[in-house]
């Protein structure tokens, strides 16, 4: 038996094995359908009784090899890519929910994903319910309904930087009967695998850290094949019970482990279409084979970063939890031993317009609507990804009104620093 790979091989290495011949770097299979001899072969793919290739939304060679470094990485059974991290979100709830149904979320995610959840799916007649996960476990589970069908939050959160207690929250949502749903942008497989610490699925904008350069937009859902959806078979009929639109077919008792997976893209990626692009997933792969080495030297720098803030005169507050006063600190060395991310959030002494006019003195670092990749940037989520929350919202999601979010990025941390320096001098 083979030694398992480490995460740094798979990066590289992961999910393409060219034969002999063949293409040594993973090939873009640019086209939306695929050949076959006679009319039964293509049956009995669309029945779902054989696998291969038949059309680029529902699988595309190049997607697959891609997904499958993604789910090594993380130690899943497989995975599937989205056209964008927030697909990604929203199928990994929507496969598990339908009208009528509840879940609960932590309130500190992303504003993109809090809007999802708590006004779109909402209407969609899913209801959600969003918990301080600084609450006691008896608050928490008053949440719980008898339909709520998963758990979500983010292992580190966007854009406030607060840990998520995994292995807590999977043991709680498992004592329900339900499965734990992790985002892990932020900390990616390279320094956080939530299934190790009983989480059931994975998701990922890969848009973020994956990519690395801002290049392409997508994301990814990863299922770790532990949950036991026929244990729980009346929560879950959509896994459980005969699908009409596959001749009574029931993905639980038909594929096992990869019950979840095939559901989604036979069910949701059919009907919905928010398939990652080939060109996409071969630009994502790329970002992938450096994403071990890019992890350390973020989280490097943005350490070196947070100390400078922490002890510059015209900073109130710094949230990073590699600082040892941090209060997630104790979490950090729980689930991120390595480090984990290069997201920093903090706040300038005075209002609002501080920030502001911080930003707008910075000369190297940009102000742009993204985060985590290799150049360091800004954003003051209260007036840019955040805006269409309230105050009350921004209060429950953990947003500062003067919170800053500095994506430190791989550059020589000398010139980061320098820059913030100049900046913060010229509002002095």
């Amino acid at each position: 038996m083979s030694k398992k790979k480490n995460p740094g091989t798979l990066c590289v290495q992961g999910g393409w094995t060219p034969k002999k011949g063949e293409p040594r770097v993973l090939p873009i299979y640019q086209s939306t359908t695929f050949k076959y001899d006679n009319s039964e072969q293509m049956a009995r793919l669309f029945d779902l009784k054989d696998s291969g290739y038949f059309y680029t939304r529902l699988q595309n060679p190049t997607n697959d090899a891609v997904a499958d470094k993604i789910a090594c990485l993380e130690g899943g059974v497989g995975a599937m890519l989205t056209s964008s991290g927030q697909a990604a979100n929203f199928f990994a709830v929507l496969n598990l929910c339908e009208a009528g149904d509840h879940f609960i979320t932590s309130n500190n995610i992303y504003g993109g994903t809090y809007n999802l959840f708590g006004v779109t799916m909402k209407k969609m007649g899913i209801d959600c319910t969003f918990v301080d996960p600084e609450q006691s476990d008896e608050e928490i589970e008053k949440a719980f309904r008898p339909n709520t069908k998963c758990f979500f939050g983010e292992t580190i959160s966007n854009p406030g930087g607060h840990i998520f207690d995994i292995e807590r929250f999977a043991e709680m949502a498992h004592r329900h009967g339900v499965p734990l749903i992790v985002d892990n942008t932020f900390a990616t497989p390279v320094n956080c695998r939530p299934f190790e610490w009983g989480a059931d699925i994975v998701t990922h904008s890969t848009t973020k850290y994956m990519d690395g350069h801002a290049t392409a937009v997508g994301g990814c859902i990863v299922d770790s094949g532990s949950f036991d959806w026929a244990a729980h078979a009346d929560k879950f009929p959509g896994l459980c019970a005969p699908d009409d639109s596959y001749h009574g077919l029931a993905y639980a008792e038909a594929f096992g482990k990869m019950a979840y997976l095939t559901k989604a893209t036979a069910q949701l990626m059919r009907d919905l279409g928010s398939i990652q692009s080939p060109q996409n997933a071969f630009l994502l792969n790329l970002g992938l084979e450096t994403l071990h080495l890019r992890m350390k030297r973020h989280c490097e720098n943005a350490q070196q970063v947070a100390e400078f803030l922490k002890n510059h005169p015209q900073v109130a507050w710094v949230n990073y939890a590699g600082l040892p006063d941090n209060k997630h600190h104790h979490l950090a060395k729980k689930y991120l031993p390595q480090g984990g991310c290069g997201v920093i959030a903090f706040g300038l002494k005075g209002n609002r317009d501080e920030a502001i006019r911080f930003m707008d003195n910075l000369k190297m670092i940009c102000i742009v609507t993204h985060v985590a990749d290799a150049r360091t940037c800004v954003l003051h989520p209260a007036s840019h990804t955040h805006r269409q929350l309230s105050e009350e919202q921004l209060r429950e999601a953990g947003i500062a009104p003067d919170l800053i979010r500095l994506s430190v990025g791989i550059e020589d941390v000398e010139d980061i620093i320098e820059d913030i320096q100049q900046a913060m001098e010229s509002i002095s």
